[in-house]
C-alpha cells in the first residue's frame, strides 16, 4: 500500500497506489477515445497554453482532431511529474533515448502510456516507500523491466536506465515539495 495520494504527474485522487492502477484508470479515461485539452489540463493541473507550448515545442505530438491520445497523455503526464525536479529539456533527452523523435511516436522503443504504467507498477511496489539506495532502485526496476519484449537488442537496458532516472527525479520532487512544506509551518 503507498501513501501517494495522486496518480503521479496528475490531479487524479486515488485511495492507493497498487499495481496496474494507472492502467485501470487510463483504460477508463480512454474508454470513449481521446480526451480535450480541457479535460487534459484539469487531470494535470496544467495551464492549457502550457500544454500548447509543449506540442509547439516538439515535446509531445500534435492532437488529432483535438484530441490527446493515451500517449499524449502519458508524455504530458510524465512531463508534468519531472519538471519540479529536471529541466524539461534535460527530461527530453531522457525520453528521446528511449524514444527517438519526441513528436513523432513510430520510432518509440516504448509506448509512453506503457513507460508510464511501468513507472507507476515500481512505485506501486515500493509500498510508498521513498528509496534513494541507488541499487535496491535498480533492483527494482530491473524487475518491473522484466515483462518489457525488447523490439531491438539493448532496449531493456535503456528502459532500465530511464526508469532509474524517473524514479530519482520524482523522488527528489516529492523530496522538495515536503521540505517546502516543512519550511511554511516554522514559527
Amino acid at each position: 500500500m503507498c501513501l501517494i495520494k495522486v496518480l503521479p504527474g496528475t490531479t487524479i485522487e486515488i485511495s492507493e497506489l497498487t499495481k496496474g492502477v494507472s492502467r485501470t484508470l487510463f483504460d477508463g479515461i480512454f474508454a470513449a477515445g481521446g480526451i480535450t485539452l480541457s479535460q487534459v489540463s484539469v487531470m494535470t493541473g496544467l495551464e492549457p497554453y502550457m500544454i500548447q507550448n509543449w506540442v509547439k515545442r516538439g515535446f509531445v505530438s500534435s492532437p488529432v482532431k483535438r484530441q490527446y491520445s493515451r500517449d499524449q497523455f502519458a508524455r504530458i503526464v510524465t512531463l508534468n511529474m519531472l519538471k519540479e525536479s529536471l529541466q524539461l529539456d534535460k527530461i527530453c533527452v531522457m525520453l528521446s533515448y528511449i524514444n527517438g523523435a519526441l513528436d513523432d511516436e513510430s520510432d518509440n522503443l516504448i509506448n509512453d502510456s506503457e513507460l508510464y504504467h511501468k513507472y507507476v507498477d515500481l512505485i506501486a511496489e515500493s509500498s510508498g516507500g521513498i528509496i534513494t539506495d541507488s541499487t535496491k532502485i535498480k533492483e527494482a526496476v530491473e524487475k518491473i523491466a522484466e515483462s518489457y519484449e525488447e523490439p531491438i537488442p539493448g532496449a531493456r537496458q535503456r528502459l532500465i536506465k530511464i526508469l532509474q532516472v524517473m524514479t530519482f527525479a520524482h523522488y527528489a520532487s516529492i523530496s522538495r515539495k515536503a521540505a517546502e512544506e516543512m519550511l511554511s509551518k516554522l514559527d
